[in-house]
C-alpha cells in the first residue's frame, strides 16, 4: 500500500478558551505576575511531575522577585531512607518490580517539611514561591501551578543520561532498572498525588520542550479535557527502534530515515502517550492519562470504570518485523501470577492482527502436540546458558500469517511474531509483563544481552495449548454477526479468557456504531480515509487515515463511520475493541 497521510501529531481543538493559554516564558510570567495580591502575602506553589527541569523553573521564576523561593525537594528523605522504604517494590530484577501503594508524604521528612512551612509563616507580605515535586505538601498555594510531563518524554530524558530516578543520583544506572523504578513506583505515586491537584490547579504548565513552555488556565484545562471525552480523538503516537525492528512503518508513515529501523509504535497507550490540546494559536502537550484520571466515567464508561478504576484497559500498538527479525519468544503471566508476584490486578492478554505480511511470514503460537514440557524447558535453559540455540521447530507451532489474519493470545500461551509481519497488537494494558523465554541469541541495541525470564516463564506456560487447541481456539476465529447495505460485521475475538471483544466491519457505505457503555478503540485497517461523525451533530466530524488508531469515549454513544476522501470507492475495514460486559 502506498504511503499514507498518517497524522503523527493529532490535535484536539478546544472551543471557548483561546485567551487562557500562553506560549513562552515572557507571556507565562506576565500572566502569573498578574495573579498575586502584591500588597499582601501570596504563596505561589508550582508542584511538578518528576522529570520536570527544575533548573529551568528556577532561572525563570527569579524574575517574579519573590521574597523567598523554596525547593520542596530539600525536605525529601535522603537516598538511603528511600531505598529502605522501597526495597520490597524495587526487587533485584532488572525489569520487574512490585506495584507501589505508597503515598507521596512517605517520601518526605516531616521535620523538614515543617521547617519549610515555618519559613513561609515568617513572611508578612510579598510573593513566596514553593516549587518542585511535592510542593503542595509544603503549602496548598494561594495560586497553584501544576507542571506536568508525559512519560515518553521522561523516558527520552532518561535515555540521554539527563535524568535519573526521583531522589536518586543514578543517571548512569542501567536504563531498564531506572524505567522499572519509574514504572512500578514513581509514576504510581505521582499520579495519585497529581489527580486532586489537577482538579483545583489555577494553571497547568507544559515544559515538554526545553525553554519553550506553554501554560493554560486550570479552567481551560478542565474544560478541554471535558470536551475531549465527548468526541472521538487520537493520542500522539511514538515510535521506537528495536533489535528486531523493520522498515514498513518508516516508509508508510514517513518517519526519520536515519534510524536503523522502527520496532514499535505506541498508537494508543494512554498511560504513556501525549495528548495535544489546541487553544486558538497555542498548543499544549499533556499526558493523555490526565483525561483518564479526571474523566474516567465519561471516557471509560460506568461498567469499565467500576471494574478497572481510573485506568485505560485497552492497548493498540504496532510491531514491525517487515525487513526485520523475529520478536523474542515469550509468554505472559496468568492472572493469579501477576496478582501474587507483581501486585497487578489483571494481566496482559493480547492478540496479533496482521496489518500487512510478506510471503512466508509466520507467527509462533502454542506448543506442538505431544512434546515433553520438561524437554522444552531444558532446551530453553541450555539456550539461555549459550550452549545451543533453542529448537523452536521441534517445540513450537509455526503458523502462516497473512494480511487480516487475527491470532488470539490469552495469557499463558507461548508466542511471538516472526519476521515479515506488520502486527496491530490489541491487548490489555499491562504491557511491561512479558517473560522472554528465548531471544534468538542476540544482543539488545545497547550491546547488552536482553533479559530472559525463564524462572517466571516456566511457571505460567499453559501446556494444554497445543497444535489442535491453538487452531481450534486462537487462529482466525471469525464469526459473521450482521450485515446491511454496503457493510458487514464480523466477530474476530478475543478468546473467552480475555475481557476484550473485537469486531471487524467491512464497508463501502456508512456504518452506525454504538459504544454500548464502554470505551471503543478502533483502527482503520483497510482503505485510505474514513469520516467519523455524530448522527445528531454532537461532535465535529473526525477524519481518520489508514492505520490510525482512535478512541471513542463511552459517553459518545452512537456514531457513524463512512468512506471519505481517498477512501471513497474503496473497500474499507475497521477493527474495533471494547470491554465485554
Amino acid at each position: 500500500m502506498k504511503p499514507t497521510t498518517y497524522d503523527k501529531c493529532p490535535e484536539v481543538p478546544i472551543n471557548g478558551f483561546d485567551h487562557e493559554a500562553w506560549q513562552g516564558w515572557q507571556a507565562i510570567l506576565t500572566a502569573l505576575h498578574a495573579r498575586p495580591d502584591h500588597e499582601h502575602k501570596t504563596v505561589l506553589v508550582v508542584d511538578c511531575y518528576p522529570g520536570v527541569r527544575l533548573s529551568e523553573l528556577e532561572k525563570q521564576f527569579i524574575q517574579l522577585n519573590a521574597v523567598i523561593s523554596l525547593n520542596a525537594e530539600t525536605a525529601r528523605q535522603d537516598e538511603q531512607a528511600l531505598h529502605t522504604l522501597l526495597a520490597r517494590n524495587l526487587t533485584d530484577d532488572r525489569v520487574f518490580g512490585v506495584m507501589s501503594c505508597h503515598q507521596l508524604p512517605e517520601f518526605f521528612d516531616p521535620l523538614r517539611l515543617e521547617a519549610l512551612r515555618q519559613q513561609i509563616a515568617k513572611v508578612q507580605s510579598g510573593l513566596v514561591i514553593v516549587y518542585g515535586p511535592g510542593a503542595s505538601l509544603v503549602h496548598q498555594g494561594d495560586v497553584l501551578v501544576y507542571a506536568d510531563l508525559p512519560r515518553w518524554e521522561i523516558q527520552q530524558r532518561m535515555r540521554s543520561g539527563e535524568l535519573g530516578n526521583w531522589g536518586v543520583e543514578n543517571q548512569d544506572e542501567d536504563i531498564l532498572r531506572r524505567y522499572k523504578r519509574a514504572f512500578f513506583i514513581e509514576w504510581r505515586v505521582f499520579d495519585r498525588h497529581k489527580t486532586p491537584l489537577l482538579k483545583r490547579a489555577d494553571f497547568l504548565l507544559d515544559t515538554t520542550v526545553a525553554n519553550s513552555p506553554v501554560m493554560v488556565s486550570g479552567n481551560a484545562l478542565r474544560a478541554g479535557l471535558e470536551q475531549t471525552v465527548q468526541r472521538p480523538f487520537r493520542v500522539v503516537p511514538f515510535f521506537d527502534p528495536g533489535v528486531w525492528g523493520g522498515q514498513w512503518m518508516k516508509n508508510q508513515f514517513d518517519l526519520d530515515p536515519s534510524k536503523p529501523n522502527y520496532a514499535w509504535c505506541f498508537d494508543c497507550v494512554p498511560e504513556e502517550n501525549s495528548l495535544l490540546l489546541r487553544f486558538g494559536d497555542v498548543r499544549i502537550e499533556i499526558p493523555s492519562l490526565d483525561a483518564v484520571l479526571l474523566h474516567p466515567r465519561e471516557l471509560l464508561g460506568e461498567k469499565v470504570h467500576a471494574r478497572f478504576g481510573a485506568e485505560f484497559p485497552i492497548r493498540f500498538d504496532f510491531l514491525d518485523t517487515i525487513g526485520g527479525q523475529n520478536l523474542s519468544f515469550q509468554v505472559h503471566p496468568l492472572t493469579e501470577y501477576i496478582q501474587q508476584q507483581f501486585g497487578m490486578h489483571y494481566t496482559q492478554d493480547e492478540s496479533y492482527y496482521i496489518l500487512e505480511a510478506e510471503p512466508n511470514a509466520m507467527v509462533y503460537l502454542g506448543t506442538k502436540t505431544g512434546i515433553d514440557p520438561a524437554a522444552m524447558i531444558d532446551d530453553l535453559h541450555q539456550a539461555a546458558r549459550g550452549e545451543k540455540a533453542f529448537d523452536d521447530a521441534r517445540f513450537v507451532n509455526q503458523i502462516p500469517a497473512r494480511k487480516h489474519d487475527h491470532f488470539l493470545i490469552p495469557a499463558g500461551t507461548v508466542h511471538c511474531s516472526g519476521s515479515g509481519t506488520m502486527v496491530l497488537e490489541i491487548s490489555a494494558t499491562p504491557y511491561i509483563f512479558t517473560f522472554k523465554l528465548w531471544d534468538w541469541g542476540r544482543l539488545g541495541m545497547d550491546g547488552l544481552p536482553r533479559p530472559v525470564h525463564l524462572a517466571h516463564g516456566e511457571q505460567v506456560i499453559d501446556w494444554q495449548r497445543d497444535t489442535q487447541w491453538v487452531h481450534d481456539h486462537l487462529v482466525n476465529r471469525v464469526e459473521p454477526v450482521e450485515e446491511g447495505d454496503g457493510w458487514r460485521e464480523e466477530r474476530t475475538g478475543l478468546h473467552e479468557r480475555e475481557f476484550i471483544e473485537t469486531r471487524r466491519h467491512w464497508f463501502t457505505a456508512p456504518v452506525t456504531h454504538y459504544t454500548n457503555g464502554s470505551v471503543n478503540v478502533l483502527n482503520l485497517v483497510e482503505g485510505a480515509e474514513a469520516l467519523v461523525e455524530s448522527p445528531t451533530g454532537a461532535f465535529e466530524p473526525f477524519i481518520v487515515h489508514y492505520a490510525e488508531t482512535f478512541i471513542v469515549p463511552a459517553a459518545v454513544g452512537e456514531y457513524r463511520i463512512s468512506p471519505w476522501g481517498e477512501g471513497l470507492g474503496q473497500q474499507l475495514a475497521t477493527v474495533k475493541a471494547w470491554v465485554r460486559g
